[in-house]
């Protein structure tokens, strides 16, 4: 019988061995795979796939036992610790126990590209020692992940925004990690720059736009753009983005006649159940309570 092949890691996430076992799976539109997986005790190997995976083991004291391109190693799993798997190369991996665990997926090309930009090309996600199988911990990568999923089950799959935004932020630090950060961003946007990216989301609102396509705008990489435009506007592009999409819903609501759903879509959510979520976490009230406070007022 002939091993089935597959291309991508979200394909092999989905037809493999471990779709059985997934709890979670959200691709966020930008050659980024979230899942969170439950996997029994045994053989966790799999083929050679082009992405790079960073996993979170979320329970701990598991025996692991495999090989993910760095050399042979054993020993017990850390409770929030991470297992950098590499991209092209046959991972191997038996665990003692049940294994829980969440993990994002870094599709090599689009992201080496991303990387270079940034980092004038003196760190390869392909040659990188940190695929030794050791554990590692980093508050920064744990609170992002921690954001990711959170902001998953409120909202569905993360948005372009996010999730390039969460990425740069995680390469970032493993690129400190091995030594070879980038080069830093000195200083906020231009206030040209500032005044075009506000523009532009204002303008597409309903819209996934990306980070990488605000950045190209305004002729930055994302690594740089998204911290520069933190330090220009106070808040990060998708925070800065939900406030925008949250007043424009507040004008339509007090102002239009348009059903929920209706505004929902306007401002660049799925449902009128995502923007309740978003509008509850925002303005501490529901859509249909500050429609109708609001309508008394006038």
């Amino acid at each position: 019988m002939t091993a089935p092949t597959f291309d991508t890691w979200a394909d092999w996430i989905k037809r493999g061995s471990v779709a059985p076992h997934i709890l979670t799976l959200k691709s966020a539109g930008t050659k980024l795979d979230m899942v969170e997986a439950i996997r029994p005790k045994g053989d966790l190997s799999r083929m050679a796939l082009p992405s790079m995976v960073l996993n979170q083991d979320l329970v701990g004291g598991t025996h692991l036992c495999g090989d993910f391109g760095g050399g042979r190693f054993a020993g017990t799993s850390v409770k929030g610790g991470f297992y950098l798997a590499p991209p092209n190369a046959d991972y191997k991996l038996t665990v003692d126990a049940e294994h829980h665990t969440r993990a994002l997926a870094f599709s090599i090309e689009y992201w080496q590209m991303v990387v270079d930009w940034a980092a004038d090309r003196n760190f390869s996600l392909t040659g990188s020692k940190l695929y030794n199988g050791r554990c590692f911990r980093s508050p920064l990568i744990h609170s992002i992940f921690r954001q990711l999923w959170r902001i998953g089950d409120e909202e569905g799959a993360p948005s372009r925004i996010l999730a390039q935004a969460a990425g740069c932020e995680i390469l970032a630090e493993l690129c400190r990690l091995h030594r070879a950060p980038f080069s830093p961003a000195n200083g906020g946007l231009a206030p040209w720059a500032e005044r075009r990216c506000i523009e532009i989301m204002r303008m597409r609102l309903a819209e996934d736009i990306s980070l990488v396509e605000l950045a190209v705008e305004v002729k930055l990489s994302p690594f740089h753009f998204s911290r520069m435009f933190k330090q220009s506007v106070g808040v990060p592009p998708r925070v800065f983005l939900t406030q925008l999409r949250v007043d424009k819903a507040c004008e339509l609501l007090r102002y239009s006649d348009l059903p929920i759903t209706e505004i929902a879509f306007e401002v660049g959510y799925s449902s009128s159940q995502v923007l309740a979520r978003v509008f509850l976490k925002n303005r501490n009230t529901t859509p249909t309570d500050y429609r109708r406070e609001h309508r008394k007022l006038q």
